[in-house]
């Protein structure tokens, strides 16, 4: 006979013991995964003392490829930034032919290999036009290369980040901006882009981070030449191919401590971009 509701209800719960399996199964799944990040980290600590990574900033070619990754990781910022904003601005108040297609195009430098962006940039670059080009303002295998490289795959993770936040701020106070005199371009700046500040701040931070850490389209598209086209992530690929691994471990160091002082930003204003869009969804 089927239990009734209020007695199959009494009964629940009735097994604590199945509880502690199910989450002690849930522990030790996610756990495994956890305790191998801590340990690389761990063993990168204590494979390196503070000798190698005061050797390895003292390195001429090191603290080249710490200014140059700085400046390009910014510059790619700003550039993510100026484009990022307009697409996802439109992404997410209007619909318009040829939307999905557009959706899938700005996902390709996030599902393809970094090393196919490269390649695919390098041969757009010998098309005649961009030859010509060339002649006049050098790009491959020039720091120029370095940022478009970056910029092409971190723009991609502004686009997402802002196409989300701009579908979190409520259409509604930009509509009774244009209803109190407003134009649309006038709404945007007053109103919707205050709202999106920290999806803004969360969009450039990952920018920054992914920037900081590609290396495949820049190994194919700019090449890895001392004192010219190194950043960080060539810089670990180069002392390893000359056997200075406590090098390569003390510049992986400097790169694991900006990603996580950039996850730890991310964390703080993408909560706040998250808040604020709730807020705004609810008045």
């Amino acid at each position: 006979t089927p239990l009734s509701p209020s007695v199959d209800e009494s009964r629940r719960g009735l097994d604590p013991g199945s509880d502690r399996r199910f989450l002690a199964a849930l522990i030790l799944i996610g756990g495994t995964y956890v305790i191998l990040l801590l340990a690389m980290v761990a063993a990168d600590l204590f494979y390196t003392t503070p000798g190698h990574l005061w050797r390895a900033l003292g390195s001429p070619e090191i603290r080249y490829a710490i200014r140059l990754s700085l400046l390009s990781c910014t510059l790619t910022t700003l550039l993510s930034l100026w484009v990022a904003v307009p697409i996802g601005y439109l992404m997410a108040r209007f619909e318009f032919p040829g939307r999905a297609f557009l959706d899938a195009l700005l996902d390709i430098p996030i599902v393809l290999p970094p090393l196919v962006i490269g390649l695919s940039l390098l041969i757009l670059f010998q098309t005649a036009p961009l030859r010509a080009l060339e002649t006049v303002f050098p790009v491959t295998y020039a720091v120029p290369s370095v940022i478009l490289a970056q910029f092409m795959v971190a723009c991609a993770f502004a686009v997402r980040t802002l196409r989300t936040t701009f579908a979190q701020i409520n259409p509604r106070q930009e509509q009774v901006a244009m209803t109190l005199g407003c134009n649309r371009a006038q709404a945007f700046w007053r109103v919707v882009l205050p709202a999106a500040r920290p999806g803004i701040l969360t969009a450039a931070t990952l920018a920054w981070a992914r920037a900081l850490g590609e290396f495949g389209p820049i190994l194919v598209f700019s090449g890895a030449t001392r004192m010219k086209t190194e950043v960080l992530p060539t810089t670990v690929f180069l002392e390893l191919s000359v056997g200075r691994l406590e090098a390569a471990v003390a510049v992986s160091l400097l790169m694991m401590g900006s990603a996580v002082v950039a996850l730890l930003l991310v964390r703080a204003w993408g909560g706040a971009g998250l808040g604020g869009g709730t807020s705004l969804q609810h008045k």
